[in-house]
């Protein structure tokens, strides 16, 4: 104990070591106890160096010993940066628990600023300097400083005023002056985006505070998707509107509510541009979607004789012959065959709300949507659930036509459609020339019946009550 109190300054400048250490070195998990532990090394450093003799508030006496005077002096110093570093952390740590990682930037700026207050405080207190002509002078020179930089300052407080505001925040996606990405990080300068390329994308902070800021992340479980379209002016808009309506409701991504909606955005001289519009709630899906639905709205404007050329025509007399074309069953047949296989397809029409075919029936053809949207329910043991939904050049009944198995689904307009029928025999007899039909229609089989069982391991389980409400229930 006599040794540890003959060299109290000593052992202080050991704990200023053992705090660096450990803080570097040791694996604290949570930030919280490393902040306390350096709070707790603080402490004790403050209390050896002042039963050392040697006081913040003032400059060390030891007169006749120039070394201890000197090491009095830097111990001295070293509590005003000591303390500040601790106020620091601990303000940090606070400023991360309340407002997240944006609290970073202004731990860095409150740290600067108190840091700058512990060095006036040890030139004044420590060192006896002139505080006051130190002050002017740092205040001409602050502001010399701040007219050199005066962007980077207004990067600062604009960087400042983002992490108040919080338009948003680390992990989002967002759109700052046309640039898209995901946030990384938001420092003392700048946001730093990851954008769909794979590349960094970084917007200086007076540009975000400046700009308009689009924030496709909130709300987080409702997210915008649109596409755009344009066609020729001398078709109504009626038809195009009717064709764009089924597209939408040819995609179950889209959120019922709010519905989704097409709109004439612009009539130009030649052509007119259709905006279709929705929501989802995965943001990750948005491309998915957007390709889904140019797909779908490609196929609902042909199938209702719409050109998107200026000097295109679609004629009602070969729309079973153009619609062979895009059924992917037939694209091993040549022409000829089309051409003969498209005599015999029988149109037949079906309202809104009508079943086209029931589960467990065995129909004596092969069906061909035209136009229109068809939903497929599967039975899930206590109702029917969704298992897809289906568009022009898509077909059903494929299981009769194989194998003369009933269907395993329920198949149900959703809009007004007409839907081509193609003979079961007839069929089967375009298997027997060419295999490559009947190798399509097992692997659509395939997918269609994955898609029913993913459909109902998807389906949320009814909740069982029980207890006392339950026991209530029943008497």
């Amino acid at each position: 104990m006599s040794f540890v109190l003959s060299h109290l300054l000593s052992w202080s400048a050991v704990l200023l070591v053992i705090d660096a250490l450990l803080w570097h070195l040791a694996p604290f998990k949570h930030r919280v106890t490393r902040v306390g532990v350096r709070l707790a090394l603080f402490l004790m450093f403050s209390a050896l160096i002042i039963n050392a003799g040697v006081s913040p508030l003032l400059a060390p006496l030891f007169a006749d010993d120039r070394v201890a005077q000197l090491g009095g002096t830097a111990l001295g110093i070293l509590w005003w940066l000591y303390a500040a570093r601790v106020l620091t952390e601990v303000i940090g740590l606070v400023l991360m628990r309340r407002i997240g990682h944006s609290g970073r930037l202004l731990q860095d700026v409150i740290g600067a600023l108190v840091f700058l207050i512990a060095i006036v405080a040890a030139a004044g207190y420590v060192l006896e300097l002139p505080v006051k002509g130190l002050l002017a002078t740092s205040g001409v020179v602050a502001i010399v400083v701040g007219l050199a930089l005066q962007s980077t300052l207004s990067d600062v407080f604009s960087g400042i005023v983002l992490n108040t505001t919080k338009p948003y925040q680390v992990d989002d996606w967002i759109v700052i002056d046309g640039v898209e990405g995901k946030v990384l990080d938001i420092d003392w300068r700048a946001t730093h985006l990851l954008t769909s390329a794979g590349s960094t994308a970084v917007v200086p902070n007076s540009v975000a505070a400046k700009a308009k800021i689009v924030n496709l992340s909130r709300p987080n479980n409702m997210h915008g998707v649109s596409i755009s379209i344009q066609v020729p002016n001398h078709i109504r808009p009626r038809r195009v509107l009717d064709a764009l309506d089924r597209t939408l409701q040819g995609s179950s991504s889209l959120l019922l509510n709010p519905p989704p909606k097409a709109v004439l955005k612009e009539a130009g001289e030649t052509m007119s541009e259709y905006v279709a519009s929705g929501f989802i709630t995965e943001l990750g899906k948005k491309s998915e979607v957007r390709n889904q639905l140019f797909d779908l709205a490609h196929r609902h404007l042909e199938a209702a004789g719409i050109s998107r050329q200026l000097d295109g025509v679609i004629e009602p007399s070969g729309r079973a012959r153009a619609l062979l074309d895009e059924v992917k069953v037939f694209r091993s047949l040549s022409e000829a065959e089309r051409d003969q296989l498209a005599q015999s397809m029988v149109a037949q029409q079906y309202a809104a709300g009508q079943v086209v075919l029931e589960v467990g029936e065995v129909p004596d053809s092969l069906m061909v949507i035209a136009t229109g949207v068809i939903s497929a329910t599967v039975p899930d043991g206590t109702g029917q659930t969704e298992a897809g939904r289906m568009g022009p050049s898509e077909v059903m009944g494929e299981q009769s036509i194989l194998s003369d198995t009933p269907s395993q689904a329920t198949f149900t307009t959703l809009t007004s459609c007409i839907i081509y029928r193609i003979d079961k025999s007839l069929t089967r007899h375009c298997i027997e020339q060419r295999s490559e039909i009947g190798q399509a229609l097992n692997k659509l089989q395939a997918v269609r019946q994955q898609n029913s069982r993913l459909a109902l391991m998807a389906k949320p389980l009814p909740i069982k009550k029980g207890g006392f409400l339950s026991w209530l229930q029943t008497r």
